[in-house]
């Protein structure tokens, strides 16, 4: 991650000059609330299509991206590693490549799918994150296959299993050059979370949409690690929507990358051919939706200052101690831990 080598002059505000007009008062932005930060190449912003579930999804969604002539930096599925087959992964992978494009896919099993209850009640229970050293292990077999199918970025919502993945990486069980991105659904709030997440290994994050402009500036005071903000989120994450937001959101959150969600729109989760219907058209509008948000970019005299296509590494960031050098505790046994102390000295 490099600092941006200028300060943004600022875009446009919505409605600023009929509202001038009109003598109504109109704030400027306060600069000490841009982001000193941007992405190695030296953008701010880059792009990513959410829920694409599958090769016939991602083909919709590259036709339609080039046919509305959306920019897509990063397109990302949601059901998992696990519901697609080899040769599909090696299929989307080879079309993200193609187009140079990056493709994220989830690791799993996540807790939402499996024999836990906490889940179903009102408090979430722990959401999806592992349970037990079996879903650990099977989200490391899921970046293990994936990666080895030619995949570069893993989407992770668990804070253990992205430290096993970066110590993966750092060991090269795992290509050096993955990348880890975290769920929206463990998403941080604060700005020592947020910090966590960076020096637990984390490449970007997903921050709840539900944040203000503020807490972007406050997480940029401690972290450069990038940052995914839905524009549009889900409903089953609060069904925001932060068009008008977008280029507050570029000058406080940046690296962001900016993702084109939908509202309003069926779950999909986890895909199968009986969904094929819903997930080819919202596919489509979530394209559209990115249209309409650049358009907007553009009419506020913001659109300046996104990443070259094809730009995906952050940048060094920081990391926590890896304890790779340090001695393998050994499992204590019932003796071992009724057993007295040995006394210190001679």
């Amino acid at each position: 991650m490099t600092d941006a080598s200028t300060t943004p002059s600022g875009p446009r505000r919505p409605g600023e000059a009929a509202l001038a007009s009109l003598g109504h008062p109109c704030p400027g932005p306060d600069p000490s609330g841009t982001s000193p930060h941007a992405f190695p190449d030296g953008g701010t912003w880059r792009t990513e299509v959410p829920s694409v579930e599958g090769p016939e999804a991602l083909a919709t969604v590259l036709k339609e991206a080039e046919a509305l002539d959306v920019p897509v930096h990063r397109i990302s599925q949601g059901s998992g590693v696990w519901m697609l087959t080899d040769a599909e992964i090696a299929e989307m992978a080879g079309a993200c490549a193609e187009k140079d494009v990056e493709l994220c896919l989830f690791t799993g099993p996540r807790g939402t799918w499996d024999t836990g209850a906490g889940t179903r009640t009102p408090s979430g229970g722990a959401g999806l994150r592992a349970r037990g050293h079996d879903a650990l292990a099977g989200c490391v077999e899921d970046a293990v296959r994936a990666t080895g199918l030619g995949v570069r970025c893993l989407l992770v919502a668990d804070e253990g299993v992205l430290r096993v993945l970066h110590r993966m990486r750092t060991r090269g069980l795992l290509p050096a050059d993955t990348t880890f991105k975290v769920s929206a659904l463990i998403g941080p709030v604060n700005p020592a979370s947020y910090a966590v997440f960076e020096r637990l290994g984390a490449d970007s994050i997903n921050v709840p949409s539900d944040l203000t402009l503020e807490h972007l500036t406050e997480i940029r005071r401690v972290s450069r690690a990038p940052m995914d903000f839905y524009l549009e989120a889900p409903d089953d994450l609060g069904g925001y929507v932060r068009m008008y937001d977008a280029a507050e959101l570029i000058r406080r959150g940046a690296p962001i990358y900016l993702k084109f969600g939908l509202s309003k729109a069926p779950a999909i989760y986890p895909y199968g051919a009986h969904l094929r219907d819903a997930t080819l058209d919202t596919a489509r509008e979530r394209v559209r939706r990115g249209r309409l948000a650049l358009d907007l970019l553009a009419r506020l005299g913001a659109d300046t200052g996104m990443s070259p296509l094809g730009s995906r590494l952050p940048g060094p960031l920081n990391r926590f101690p890896d304890e790779s050098d340090a001695v393998p505790a050994v499992p204590a046994t019932p003796a071992a831990l009724a057993a007295p102390a040995a006394p210190e000295g001679n």
